[in-house]
């Protein structure tokens, strides 16, 4: 099984400017493709310095599962940077592991707000309409963010698994599985599942 890990997306600063308007611009963020399943984000509003520390802390804390504490230190965080999207998503995510999916929608749509075209946003903001049976809504999600960055395997493999056991669409499993292979072959869950499906679907490799 493939786990998730949080983003401490730290970023660097990416300035813009306007000479024709006093208009704040709106904060987005930059991907870099590294290769063909990984990508940097850079936020054009990162966590300032003073924060970094208390920022890598908390997300140490979440990932020896002492929630609580995490989700405190990330919202310190975030009060400190607020239009920085990394902490919201990351905030999410410990939400959604705690349990606790109305805060995570909460925090996850305020990265939206913050950076529209976050992949990791889309693909978590999914994880929580499923959770909460919004299966066409948690679909969207996860095409969006596969919009933004094709490569997104997480992304790839839960659109899979909500066509293959929510919406019952086959085809769209299997089109999703078989592109999430392409770029993570060596998950043999997933190779089950491909052929789990050929099975019902009647067809050959």
């Amino acid at each position: 099984m493939i786990s998730r890990s949080f983003l401490l997306i730290l970023g660097s600063l990416l300035l813009t400017a306007c000479a024709t308007t006093t208009e704040k611009p709106r904060p987005t963020s930059r991907i870099d493709v590294q290769e063909d399943v990984g990508f940097t984000i850079t936020e054009a509003s990162p966590v300032p310095d003073g924060e970094r520390l208390e920022y890598s802390q908390a997300i140490v804390q979440l990932e020896e599962g002492n929630h609580a504490r995490g989700i405190a230190m990330l919202t310190q965080v975030a009060e400190a940077a607020p239009n920085a999207a990394g902490p919201r998503i990351d905030l999410g995510m410990a939400e959604n592991e705690a349990g606790n999916l109305e805060a995570a929608e909460k925090h996850l749509l305020k990265a939206l707000e913050l950076s529209p075209d976050h992949p990791v946003a889309y693909n978590e903001l999914g994880i929580v309409y499923r959770k909460t049976g919004r299966f066409q809504e948690a679909k969207v999600a996860y095409e969006t963010a596969l919009s933004i960055f094709p490569g997104y395997h997480y992304a790839r493999r839960n659109l899979g698994v909500l066509c293959d056991l929510y919406l019952g669409d086959l085809n769209c499993a299997l089109d999703a599985y078989n592109a999430y292979m392409a770029t993570v072959p060596a998950d043999p869950e997933a190779a089950m599942w491909i052929a789990d499906i050929r099975n019902r679907l009647g067809t050959q490799e």
